[in-house]
């Protein structure tokens, strides 16, 4: 389903002291559907927390959850989804990007962050992003690296830097300890990076030919944060779909009460055209502000996809 954005989008703070929780754990499959469904029921076999999105991408071999959920309840059903997300995926240390997916990572749960939305819940959110990462390494043999606030601003990019190889070297060579869990990568199902953190915006861009991959992957280093044209809190990697015939700017904007989805995709046109949008999970209702009547949004629901429609705010 192609939507096209003509409703009124009103910009908000993400202020909602009586919000749940969420969790967003991205695991490192995208293609086997029924590793993708048995996670998903797992996520939601105790009951509790709501499974509010599932998002996957047979390119990015990828998939996506958010749950909303109570403090304890929420680390419990993370913890069940990510024993059958071990018991399923196996990443291995010779696992090679080119060929299991173009999103970089280090393990079959590749992240597992606990998402506040009140500046009141941070305290909560931490509390519980350190129990399933505790949990993860104790009861499922996972090493756990912290990242964002919970590790003095250590980001995803430095962890992931040379793939689940490269993190197995690094923590051999002792230069990296994990934060929890055994010292040395999981054999099948290498690491997990956990954090707590504000709402971000997962958000691709597929590029209108005649534009390549390698022009997604100068665009890509053009407009995330560092770049010429850098746009504060946007990490962005260019990649390839079906079969190399497409480039994609693969994006995650960090600060989307700030930036919204429509400077990216002004960015990024400067460049080449843009064929098509893509909302991986959900987004705040700021973040879609003055979003482009003339770019479509592939499988967008806005009272499944806006944080506030799907938790009735």
């Amino acid at each position: 389903m192609i939507v096209r954005l003509s409703w009124p989008v009103v910009p908000t703070l993400m202020m909602m002291p009586n919000a749940p929780l969420l969790a967003v754990p991205n695991v490192s499959e995208g293609r086997d559907r029924a590793a993708i469904e048995a996670i998903a029921r797992a996520f939601t076999a105790l009951g509790g927390p709501r499974l509010l999105d599932v998002h996957s991408d047979a390119d990015h071999d990828r998939s996506v959850f958010t749950l909303a959920g109570e403090p304890r309840a929420l680390s419990k059903a993370l913890l069940a989804g990510a024993r059958v997300a071990v018991e399923r995926i196996d990443v291995g240390a010779e696992r090679d990007p080119a060929q299991g997916g173009q999103h970089p990572h280090v393990g079959a749960v590749d992240v597992m962050p606990v998402v506040y939305f009140d500046p009141g819940q941070r305290g909560a959110a931490c509390a519980e992003a350190l129990v399933i990462a505790d949990e993860l390494g104790e009861r499922l043999g996972v090493p756990v690296f912290l990242y964002g606030d919970l590790a003095g601003g250590r980001t995803r990019a430095e962890l992931r830097r040379g793939g689940l190889r490269g993190l197995a070297e690094r923590i051999g060579s002792g230069e990296l300890r994990p934060d929890f869990g055994p010292a040395r990568a999981h054999q099948t199902a290498g690491a997990t990076l956990v954090a707590a953190r504000e709402p971000l915006v997962a958000f691709n861009l597929e590029l209108a030919a005649p534009a390549s991959v390698a022009d997604a992957r100068r665009i890509a280093s053009l407009i995330r944060e560092g770049g010429s044209e850098g746009l504060p809190g946007v990490r962005a990697i260019g990649v390839s779909l079906r079969g190399g015939s497409v480039g994609q700017v693969s994006t995650n904007v960090e600060r989307p009460l700030e930036v919204p989805l429509r400077d990216v995709v002004e960015a990024v046109g400067k460049h080449a055209g843009v064929a098509r949008a893509e909302l991986v999970g959900l987004a705040p209702r700021a973040a879609l502000e003055g979003f482009p009547t003339d770019v479509t949004l592939g499988d967008f629901d806005p009272a499944l996809h806006v944080i506030e429609n799907a938790l009735g705010f």
